[in-house]
């Protein structure tokens, strides 16, 4: 299949609406491929969300995955009690401030994430494949930029 290449004029709503569609549709399609699998679990995709960040960033604060995640304490209340509840995610004091709550995955939590993850993996690697490696750098280019620059620093920390 030919890979349909953006106009020279790339900013014209036509090629915008297009990569607000593809963005769209390639999202909802990767996170479908781990729905069943939360499912079973009787999780959502809210409840995926953190037990990837918690992964990403073990004694992760609830104060920063609330500002990772933005949503409200209330919001995030619900799934870590769910997450606890099922022995998914363990929560202790923090070392400076006993009033601090750090996240961290229980086994069971970070088995339960390696196999979310590989779906996604999977998923992610054949895409990237399909499209080569010169696109990968430009479609996080693309992606980060969605990204206000003060979230920056928080994203690219993930990686670290």
């Amino acid at each position: 299949m030919a890979v349909p290449t953006a106009s020279p004029l790339f900013l014209r709503e036509t090629e915008i609406r297009r990569g607000v569609e593809l963005l769209y549709f390639g999202y909802s399609h990767l996170t479908r491929s781990i729905d069943e699998g939360l499912a079973a679990q009787g999780l959502g995709r809210a409840h995926h969300r953190a037990l990837y960040f918690v992964a990403r960033q073990p004694d992760l604060s609830v104060g920063e995955l609330i500002a990772l995640l933005a949503i409200t304490k209330q919001s995030l209340g619900r799934v870590l009690t769910d997450l606890t509840d099922r022995g998914l995610i363990e929560t202790r004091p923090g070392k400076a401030d006993r009033r601090q709550r750090l996240l961290r995955l229980t086994s069971e939590g970070a088995a339960l994430e390696a196999e979310l993850f590989a779906a996604l993996r999977d998923k992610m690697a054949a895409a990237y494949s399909s499209a080569g490696q010169g696109a990968v750098g430009g479609f996080w280019s693309v992606l980060e930029s969605l990204i206000p620059e003060a979230e920056r620093i928080r994203v690219s920390a993930l990686g670290r």
